[in-house]
């Protein structure tokens, strides 16, 4: 079984959080209030679950409710991973999309605003998951833990969540400062109520995720200790390697932080994780059984937590029905939705997969004349809902996927390592030549793919072939310069067929406009 089954939380907070609107922390609105919902340990765990579940789950009532955690966006859209990939892929050469929702032929034209309803969806999104954790975490203080007469194993039970909390509060952050630079700013020491929250900078918030990623990385379990799907001390160390390899980005030139990153890239790589043998199984519909590699991921279960964003999008969105949905594990789905450009499989050379395993493509037209035919363009079959053994999860309609989204994979690590040693940070370059060879020797399947040496280009096209669609294309192309100039073309970026540079400006999204007007306190981002 999944870690914390998401059903049991879903009605815990939602007397003491709403939809995220100007204020970031909610007065109760009902008699369920705080003392009442943490006056027991499984009151604790029921809201941790919550917690959790914020990342896969929508609302309260199901995925086709009235309405859902977030306000003003339709909730079949607006699930954290569906709307964080958008915005990630759909931006860049890994990714179109054929559909004509409101919003989403912006992200590959790269001409959005910010009245965009995807861009606020996952503003709010994520500041509705830091206001859940900010209340778990103002409750879970000794003080508090004592007074409600929880003590022992029951009590540290309660801290090791509170730690969690921080940790994932730490992670929406990371995903504000990546997308967003300048967000409102608000921790459980600010008042509930009334408050509106100030506008923090891009190099405030990075210097507070790293000191709270640090402070908590000796109170979480050890690696591969917590069950799957909650985060350990490889989580933290992973999300602290990550954003020391983007430090010029988030601040500024010259303020690297390379050997930070292979610090704690070596952390993770040697833990208790270790590569899965099978590319394939990380991303298949029991991907929770058996896993070694994936340090932190989002769950998902096709009768416990049904959505249809997370992998259920991924899955449906890239098949249609002429490929056979039921050979993916949804028989009833198939949207006929996402693509890759050429840029994509081309990456792998011989894309069909029969040298590197890892190419996993359909369709019979590698060019993207038209972007709004599905047949343009490959399709990636990289997610599906098919198990190792070759059954289909159980799902009322036929649509919902059981597949796992890994937001941390070990492979990561290895490439961190390898790009941070490239950009001039303490560590081996033998070594890190080592661990791309690991990687390609499990795509190759022997050792014919091994190289004896690399480039930072070589870095950035395996990152490419190991983690494309899993949200890292435009973070990578913005710290190697190639995301909105004329660098680095792909079709149909900045909305012409042979793809042109944009803006600058486009490497951060704006604040939505709603925010600004409610909020005083905030001003756009430059461009906006």
């Amino acid at each position: 079984m999944k870690a914390f089954k998401y059903i049991t939380g879903l009605l815990v907070l939602a007397a003491i959080i709403s939809s995220c609107h100007k204020d970031l922390d909610r007065v109760p609105t009902n008699a369920l209030t705080a003392d009442k919902v943490y006056s027991t340990p499984e009151g604790y765990k029921q809201s941790m679950a919550k917690i959790y579940g914020a990342f896969a789950l929508t609302g309260n009532g199901g995925p086709d409710a009235a309405e859902g955690d977030i306000a003003g966006i339709d909730q079949g859209t607006s699930d954290f991973l569906r709307l964080f990939w958008n915005l990630q892929e759909l931006t860049t050469d890994e990714a179109a999309i054929v559909w004509n929702d409101p919003g989403l032929q912006d992200f590959h034209a790269m001409n959005w605003t910010s009245t965009n309803v995807m861009i606020r969806g996952l503003y709010s999104r994520c500041l509705y998951h830091i206001t859940a954790c900010n209340e778990f975490i103002r409750e879970s203080t000794d003080e508090k833990i004592a007074l409600r007469n929880i003590t022992g194993t029951e009590a540290e039970n309660i801290r090791r969540y509170r730690a969690e909390a921080r940790f994932l509060r730490a992670f929406e952050y990371w995903v504000l400062m990546d997308l967003f630079g300048n967000p409102p700013f608000v921790t459980e020491n600010d008042p509930i109520g009334k408050f509106t929250p100030p506008q923090t900078t891009r190099a405030s918030l990075f210097s507070y995720i790293e000191s709270e990623l640090k402070a908590i990385e000796p109170q979480l379990v050890a690696a591969k200790q917590n069950e799957y799907g909650r985060a350990d001390q490889a989580a933290a160390q992973a999300l602290l390697a990550r954003i020391y390899l983007n430090a010029e980005v988030y601040l500024g030139p010259g303020n690297n932080k390379y050997s930070e990153a292979i610090t704690y890239a070596d952390k993770v790589i040697n833990s208790a994780y270790s590569l899965n043998a099978s590319y394939r199984s990380l991303f298949l519909g029991d991907n929770n059984r058996n896993n070694t590699e994936t340090i932190f991921a989002i769950n998902y279960d096709g009768v416990n937590s049904q959505t249809y964003g997370g992998t259920t999008y991924l899955i449906n969105a890239a098949v249609s029905g002429a490929m056979g949905p039921a050979t993916f594990g949804v028989p009833n789905g198939g949207w006929s939705g996402m693509r890759s450009t050429r840029n994509l499989p081309e990456t792998f050379g011989d894309y069909s997969g029969n040298t590197d395993r890892r190419a996993m493509f359909a369709g019979n037209k590698i060019e993207m004349d038209d972007v709004t035919v599905f047949t343009d363009g490959l399709a990636v079959a990289k997610f599906s809902n098919i198990t190792s053994t070759g059954t289909t999860p159980a799902s009322p309609n036929g649509v919902y996927a059981s597949t796992d989204f890994p937001l941390f994979r070990l492979a990561e690590m290895y490439l961190v390592y390898a790009e941070a040693v490239k950009r001039g940070g303490t560590g081996s370059e033998a070594t890190a030549i080592g661990y791309i060879n690991q990687l390609r020797q499990r795509a190759y399947g022997n050792n014919s793919g091994n190289i004896s040496s690399y480039t930072l280009n070589d870095v950035l096209n395996e990152r490419t072939r190991e983690l494309y669609w899993e949200g890292f294309r435009r973070s990578d192309l913005i710290r190697y310069g190639r995301f909105t100039n004329d660098s680095y073309l792909w079709p149909w970026k900045g909305g012409t067929r042979n793809g042109r540079g944009v803006e600058s400006f486009r490497s951060l999204f704006p604040l939505p406009s709603a925010d600004i007007n409610a909020n005083p306190n905030l001003v756009q981002n430059q461009g906006y």
